[in-house]
């Protein structure tokens, strides 16, 4: 007998120069922003020549009251246009997910992940035309705007992982909640929620940092004095650029990534 050849499995870490490319990769992602936290730590007033190890411009970003106020006011936006979003998205993740198919379907998804699709400046332009009508008509001006804005914007950020989270879940408990007379905000709260949590808060956590570190629609949408720290700094970029926008891009760097660990926890199968 003529023993078969086992086929052969394609690995791309197989491919010449792959480690070279991986690494080259990683250098040119990483580099800059290694180089940005050391100089964050600079004692001098360059932005780019070493003056000694120091956290002056730390304290010094710590006491600047425009920055406060542009942190309270980020904070204050991301979390309310993360409750806002994952709401939204959890709403529309079960009606697009526990029903059977249906016509549209494939239309409400485009539409639901819009802003993923369309480059960012276009949703700012269309948010500024619809906003500035509303403004002339209302007289208001406040946050409400911003948050509506980052809100929209967030919504697919949000909708990904809780959709994801839903058609991973096994139905039975549902349809077991069902048998024994449940009615559907039972099933739901019951039932449904606490299996669905991991993905909201997945869903939450995305939304929060998306709307955190927006600049583009934020620029577009916002009122005079309503900088959140992103535009902050990039007016400072404009006028005199020191190491304390090093030191509150650091800063910045630390909450996403600490925001993103969790998220990581959050969202790891469990057997």
């Amino acid at each position: 007998m003529i023993a078969m050849a086992k086929p052969r499995v394609f690995d791309v870490t197989t491919l010449p120069g792959f480690t070279f490319i991986a690494i080259l990769a990683f250098v040119l992602l990483y580099a800059p922003i290694i180089t940005l936290v050391i100089y964050s730590f600079n004692g001098g007033d360059s932005v780019n020549q070493w003056g000694g190890f120091s956290l002056e411009w730390y304290a010094v970003a710590a006491k600047n009251e425009a920055v406060q106020d542009a942190t309270a006011r980020s904070l204050i936006i991301a979390v309310w246009a993360s409750v806002i979003s994952t709401t939204v998205a959890t709403m529309a993740a079960l009606g697009t997910t526990r029903r059977g198919k249906f016509t549209g379907q494939t239309m409400i998804y485009v539409i639901i992940n819009q802003p993923l699709m369309v480059p960012e400046i276009v949703t700012a332009v269309a948010l500024l035309i619809f906003f500035s009508s509303v403004k002339v008509a209302t007289g208001y001006t406040g946050l409400g705007y911003l948050i509506l804005a980052h809100s929209a914007f967030c919504i697919p950020f949000a909708y990904l992982p809780i959709k994801a989270r839903l058609e991973g879940m096994d139905t039975a408990m549902e349809t077991a909640a069902a048998d024994l007379y449940a009615t559907p905000w039972q099933t739901f709260r019951y039932v449904t929620l606490p299996l669905l949590l991991p993905g909201v808060i997945a869903g939450a956590m995305l939304a929060f940092i998306i709307s955190l570190d927006n600049v583009i629609i934020t620029e577009f949408v916002k009122s005079a004095g309503q900088d959140t720290l992103p535009t902050y700094m990039l007016g400072q970029l404009r006028r005199a650029l020191t190491p304390e926008v090093n030191a509150i891009s650091t800063a910045l760097l630390a909450l996403t990534v600490l925001i993103l660990t969790v998220f990581v926890f959050v969202t790891k199968k469990r057997d």
